[in-house]
């Protein structure tokens, strides 16, 4: 009777560790550049944080959406990572922004009547990369 409750009380505490596991998964970073950074609150432009440890941070608090940098220009390595496919891009000041939807990330927003998950803003020295899209700028 004893052993039998022991291994009922195992296994609803690997239960417990598989849920935490599965959570930690959903809660890992998109992006691995540097200059991470978070936007949340009720609109996903609302706050932004920037942080040297975006696991722990997207751990701990909701997230709207998340960008980051890289070191010069790694566009289309980020479009054939993510399978992405570019719906329209924009120049301004620059930058060339390109307005991506990839089947590997969330539902994103609509943007010019199109869906928009994978947003890469390259202008030579530099590449961000942020899903939805990059707030707090470039």
């Amino acid at each position: 009777m004893r052993k039998g409750r022991l291994r009922g009380v195992a296994a609803v505490a690997m239960c417990f560790v598989c849920a935490a596991f599965a959570y930690a998964l959903t809660r890992l970073p998109v992006f691995a550049g540097e200059g991470y950074e978070f936007s949340s609150g009720t609109s996903s432009s609302a706050h932004i944080e920037r942080t040297d440890a975006p696991f722990s941070y997207k751990l701990f608090h909701a997230v709207a959406g998340e960008s980051a940098r890289f070191s010069g220009d790694v566009c289309a390595q980020l479009i054939a990572s993510y399978r992405a496919e570019v719906l329209f891009c924009e120049e301004a000041c620059g930058v060339t922004n390109y307005y991506c939807f990839s089947p590997l990330l969330g539902a994103g927003i609509l943007l010019d009547g199109r869906q928009v998950n994978l947003h890469i803003a390259v202008d030579g020295g530099q590449t961000a990369a942020g899903t939805p899209v990059i707030f707090g700028g470039f």
